[in-house]
């Protein structure tokens, strides 16, 4: 392993000349830019690289932050990880990623590991079953800098940045309103999933409003939380099977609309021919269903990006000892109208 020495001896400089310039030190402002340009030159030629374990054991600093995700294979874990990649990469965090893959017991171990890794910040990715304030507490104590993503949180010292998932399901049920749909069913997130009451409260509130009334026969809840799409499939066969008539169907998210359209398919309906179908999160594959879903955009990237930029800056006022006011951040999503809704014939 070429070190710090091999490149003195080659340049001709001192061990701590050497050390200034690699490592960009304060000082390194008063060594000539002529011998700055000599050792980088010598450096490189040797293949030269500062040892990043041995500058964060100096400087008592890690410069990576923790990634929890509930289950990167769930394409709304994926683009908010975009998002946050790219923010990392522009700054000098290193992210260390953790897949808790739903399963309780490796959140808990997953968060022991990271503060063994002397990490300088979190962001965890949430659903309301797994990311739990009580056992982020450690973080708090250590004034370690926190950010929830997808959970408000009520902790003073833990940053959140979260979708108005109230906004979102107005802006879709309005949207089937203007259509002429007033029988629409509805398939509801699972009690256990927090985004699920306040995904209904903004439906019921728009219902209010408008006047419309929703048939407790039209409404059901997934209860499994984490197969949505099998979730959406069944949901849609018990309405069906309940024979009551609607025109248009809202359901939690995308997957759980995917569902609904396999089942709808199967029965012989047709969207949006027969029945209009809202998503919510504009997943990737959103665009290019069959038929391209009607859905509330989530801008997930930049939740991934926001989150970086509130704890970047959690993390600097932190070591700098400077106050740093918690941070809880709502983003309104927007709806995308695709193929899968339909103006009512004769509405």
């Amino acid at each position: 392993m070429i070190t710090i020495r091999d490149v003195a001896r080659k340049s001709g400089f001192s061990e701590a000349t050497v050390s200034i310039v690699m490592n960009n030190g304060p000082l390194a402002r008063l060594i000539p830019l002529k011998t700055q340009k000599k050792v980088r030159s010598v450096a490189e030629q040797l293949d030269y690289h500062p040892n990043s374990f041995a500058r964060a054991l100096a400087s008592r600093r890690s410069h990576t932050v923790g990634l929890m995700v509930f289950d990167i294979a769930d394409p709304y874990c994926s683009q908010i990880l975009q998002g946050i990649g790219n923010a990392l990469y522009r700054s000098s965090y290193l992210p260390i990623l953790t897949d808790i893959q739903n399963h309780r017991p490796r959140f808990k171990r997953y968060l022991e590991m990271l503060l063994e890794r002397r990490i300088e910040g979190l962001i965890a990715i949430a659903n309301s079953l797994f990311v739990e304030p009580d056992l982020l507490e450690a973080f708090v104590l250590r004034k370690i800098p926190t950010v929830i993503i997808g959970q408000e949180c009520a902790h003073r010292f833990m940053h959140s940045v979260v979708i108005h998932n109230e906004a979102g399901t107005r802006a879709a049920i309005e949207h089937l309103y203007i259509l002429g749909h007033r029988h629409i069913a509805f398939i509801k997130g699972p009690k256990q999933v927090v985004d699920s009451s306040r995904r209904w409260r903004g439906i019921c509130e728009f219902a209010q409003q408008a006047g419309l009334e929703l048939d407790s026969k039209l409404v059901v809840e997934i209860s499994q939380p984490a197969s949505s799409y099998r979730g959406g499939h069944e949901a849609t066969r018990v309405l069906l099977h309940r024979r009551r008539h609607f025109s248009a169907l809202m359901t939690f998210d995308d997957v759980t609309a995917f569902g609904a359209i396999h089942a709808l398919s199967q029965s012989g309906r047709k969207v949006p021919e027969d029945c209009s179908v809202v998503g919510f999160d504009d997943v990737a594959m959103a665009a290019f269903y069959s038929p391209p879903l009607t859905t509330i955009r989530q801008p997930m990237e930049a939740l991934g990006v926001t989150s970086v930029e509130i704890l970047t800056e959690a993390v600097r006022a932190a070591r700098a000892k400077e106050p740093f006011v918690t941070v809880h951040q709502k983003i309104k999503p927007e709806l995308v109208v695709r193929k899968s809704t339909s103006a009512l014939e004769h509405a």
